[in-house]
Parts: C-alpha cells; structure tokens; sequence
C-alpha cells in the first residue's frame, strides 16, 4: 500500500509532462510538420470513432446524418459526401472572413477517409443489438473526444464546422452559444433526414452526450483549449518560407 501513492504521483505528474513534450509552438518548419503529423494522427483516429458510431447501428451524430444522407443521395462513399460538405463550409467560413489554417485542410480531407478506409478494412461489423450499439456509441464519441485534443493542441486550426460555429456566434451574439449549436444540428438533420440519413437513438446521443463527453476527455487529458494560439494558414506559409521569425507571434 505504501507504494500505491508514490505510483500514483508519478503517473500524474507524467502526463503533463509529456502533453508538454507533444506541444510544440509553430514558430519553425520543424515544428510546423511534427503538429501536422500529430493533427493527421488525431484526426484518422478521431475519423476511426466515427467509424465506430456508424457501425453502432443506433442512428448517427446529426452531422453524420446528413453526411450519409448526401452520400446515399449521390450515389458516393462517405468520405467523399464528408469532403464535399467540408469545402462548402471552408468556402462559407472564407466568406465570413474567419482565419483558416492547414488543420481546417487536413480535417475536411483526412476525417472522411479514414471512416472509407475502416469501411474498407471491415473491422467491426454493424451491431444488431440496441444494447452492444450504445455501448460501441459511446466508445466512439470517447475516441472522438479523447483524439480531439491531439488535433486541437496542434494549434494549426480548426475544422470547418467548428468554424461555422464560431462565426455564427460573432454574428449573433444576443443569441447564445448553445442556442446556436442546436440549431445548427437541427438543420443539418433535418436534412439529412430528408436525404435518407440515419436516424435513431444514436443521434439524440451524440447530439447531447458529445460536449459532456469530450470535456471529460479532455479533463482526463489535462487539455485546455483555450489555451491554444491557432496559427492562420498564412502565417503558417511565412514560417516554412522563411518570412517569419522564430518570435514572431503570427497566430489567432
């Protein structure tokens, strides 16, 4: 018992010890390529929980709802229904003068495909039980939340829906924040729903357990994403062009 707690300790000290080690500024073309590689990480294994809330046969997220439904519709895999949304939204975002960066690039390209690729390699089977789809439900949105963080501390940028979010709260601000977030997933599944997309119990779920459940990843993470400077995607091409300082704090 008396070498419980000393265990303990260290555990707890090492993790913000290596969430230290994992970030880096991008101040320099190193840097710059190791928070790209962490955020390509992050968002294939945040791709992979989606796969998982799929194959959880419940329903879908109301984002995925209308992913599948636009895929369905279209006659296209998911992944790319997933980028055709995507590079509406980035193109709404540019027109809403929000900064973009190459992780809002990396998200609309690299989250989608990895769902294909799971598909692809079949590696879990769609689950018939309502009780075995909650649970392979809930497992995806912890990896969703828990890989979330990997994307975020990259500091390159958020995805573009997250964007939208953000710009339609500047531009509504008596409104609030998540007034705003359940409108957009009312539409967005109503559409999808009208598109063919699955709708079940899986939805109200990760429409109402996401935030909760990424928080908690996020506590058990010892990740603040307030804390993060997101570098725009020009700033990003003075760095690696060299038109940049180290010191320069080209980020928003």
């Amino acid at each position: 018992m008396k070498l419980l707690f000393p265990l303990q300790t260290k555990r707890l000290k090492f993790r913000p010890m290596l969430l230290k080690a994992l970030t880096k500024p991008n101040d320099t073309p190193l840097h710059i390529l190791f928070n790209v590689l962490k955020a390509s990480v992050g968002l294939m294994l945040y791709g992979f929980g989606v796969y998982l809330t799929i194959q959880a046969g419940i329903g879908v997220s109301p984002w995925d709802t209308f992913h599948i439904g636009l895929s369905n519709t279209l006659g296209v895999i998911y992944g790319t229904a997933f980028i055709a949304v995507s590079v509406i939204l980035i193109i709404i975002d540019i027109l809403m003068k929000e900064p973009i960066g190459i992780g809002m690039i990396l998200d609309a390209i690299l989250v989608g495909k990895a769902v294909d690729l799971c598909n692809w390699l079949d590696i879990i089977p769609a689950q018939t039980n309502i009780f075995a789809g909650i649970g392979l439900m809930l497992v995806g949105l912890f990896i969703e939340g828990y890989t979330q963080h990997l994307y975020m501390s990259a500091g390159l940028g958020c995805g573009p829906r997250d964007t939208l979010l953000v710009a339609l709260i500047k531009r509504f601000r008596k409104v609030p924040i998540g007034l705003v977030s359940i409108m957009i997933l009312v539409i967005v599944t109503l559409l999808g729903w009208l598109l063919g997309g699955p709708i079940g119990i899986g939805t109200l779920i990760g429409a109402f357990l996401t935030g909760p459940i990424m928080q908690f990843a996020f506590n058990i993470a010892h990740f603040d994403p307030a804390k993060i400077k997101h570098q725009p995607i020009l700033g990003t091409f003075k760095v690696l062009f060299g038109k940049q300082k180290k010191n320069d704090s080209d980020v928003q």
